[in-house]
């Protein structure tokens, strides 16, 4: 069964104490209210989905597309500034103007984290791939971190798509799946997750059940 995910902010990685002592790491995520501010429908859309607003926004107001402040006066909700929809089953639909928050996962739940990923710029093959690079000595000189070859001869005669180099390394959109959920901060609206999330600290996450699990 599909259902809605969560808009959550990175605050960092941190240390978590277990019951028996030993440390987890992991990764904090913020989330604030998430409110549905539209619903898509078989009959209407052609598909099952429901819309969510988060974080609210902190620029003026007569910035936001008219179609967008439409949408937000007519549920009597300030702008927010992220918006995100989620795909769900008939079972999964919400009412426009619910609210969801931390309490939408559980500890010890799977979950799978979609956000772009840091950017390190134009980075060569052994970084961005894990090349071994040239030879140390024995004839090698000046390009040790090359990548060598690149194709074959005058068949094809040429490079095939696709094929490792060096080029511009991450600020992808990044999914790293089967995350466990340590903890859930009801209190500070809080979700310790086990292990590295992509992204840097205050990016926008998007998180919802796991498909594999």
């Amino acid at each position: 069964m599909s259902r809605s995910g969560l808009i959550a902010v990175k605050l960092g990685n941190s240390s978590f104490f277990n019951d028996n002592g030993s440390i987890t790491h992991v990764t904090l995520l913020k989330v604030e209210d998430c409110v549905v501010s539209k619903v898509k429908t078989m009959d209407k859309d052609g598909y099952n989905a429901i819309q969510l607003a988060s974080i609210d926004l902190d620029k003026d107001i007569k910035k936001v597309k008219k179609s967008q402040r439409k949408n937000f006066s007519s549920i009597n909700l300030k702008p927010k500034k992220i918006l995100k929809e989620f795909r769900v089953d008939d079972n999964n639909l919400l009412e426009v103007g619910t609210t969801l928050n931390v309490t939408h996962f559980s500890t010890d739940q799977y979950v799978d984290a979609t956000s772009k990923s840091i950017g390190k710029g134009f980075a060569g093959v052994m970084k961005r791939h894990n090349f071994a690079g040239l030879r140390a000595s024995h004839g090698v000189s000046i390009s040790h971190r090359s990548h060598g070859s690149t194709g074959q001869n005058q068949d094809p005669g040429r490079v095939f798509k696709g094929k490792k180099m060096a080029g511009r390394m991450g600020g992808k959109k990044v999914t790293k799946q089967n995350l466990k959920i340590i903890n859930v901060d009801e209190q500070n609206q809080l979700l310790v997750v086990k292990g590295s999330v992509p992204g840097k600290k205050n990016s926008i996450i998007f998180l919802k059940d796991s498909v594999k699990k």
